[in-house]
């Protein structure tokens, strides 16, 4: 049997945990969702089963993947953000992803700049880029206010898109997050 540990990353208002079985009605609901076009959507819930189970499966693969997120003050599962790395991609990706409800409140934010800090010091990814749809307002924003700049046209899953690359992080700067230990 193959092991493995993802870490618990906490910052103010989130936990960014390994995805677990559970989130899988709330993954289902946001796959059978609009919103979910610029992600790979729509899935219905065997869909939503498999792209729970390839989310754990990077982590095991590569080392890094994708956090779900956990509202502190809710416990909701609200998100998932971290670092994609898929054969055929230019370079590791960061990505975002927010649940119906838990826009404009600040979290992908939040998150994505502790998942981007983490993959700088902890698993040697820095500068890495963001794949952002070209009708995705609100992910170049994210992009923009994370300090990220327009790199060039590109391409994922077949579609076209925008590549947006994050700033190089100074290590030598304290982190952003406290880090546990967890699956």
């Amino acid at each position: 049997m193959t092991t493995f540990s993802i870490p618990i990353i906490e910052t103010e208002r989130l936990v960014l945990r390994a995805p677990h079985a559970d989130d899988l009605p709330e993954l289902t609901a946001f796959y059978a969702s609009e919103r979910s076009h610029m992600v790979g959507g729509p899935r219905d819930q065997v869909g939503s089963w498999s792209s729970l189970a390839t989310r754990l499966g990077h982590w095991a693969l590569k080392g890094y993947g994708l956090w779900h997120l956990t509202e502190n003050s809710s416990g909701r599962f609200v998100g998932a953000v971290g670092i994609i790395d898929v054969p055929g991609w230019d370079e590791p990706e960061l990505g975002w992803t927010l649940m119906d409800g838990a826009e404009g409140k600040g979290l992908a934010f939040e998150a994505a700049l502790a998942a981007r800090d983490y993959a700088a010091r902890q698993q040697g990814l820095n500068g890495v880029i963001s794949y952002i749809a070209h009708e995705n307002t609100r992910s170049r924003a994210l992009a923009e206010r994370m300090g990220a700049s327009f790199e060039r046209e590109g391409e994922v899953m077949g579609k076209p898109c925008q590549v947006w690359r994050h700033p190089t992080l100074d290590l030598s700067e304290p982190a952003l997050t406290t880090e546990r230990t967890g699956q």
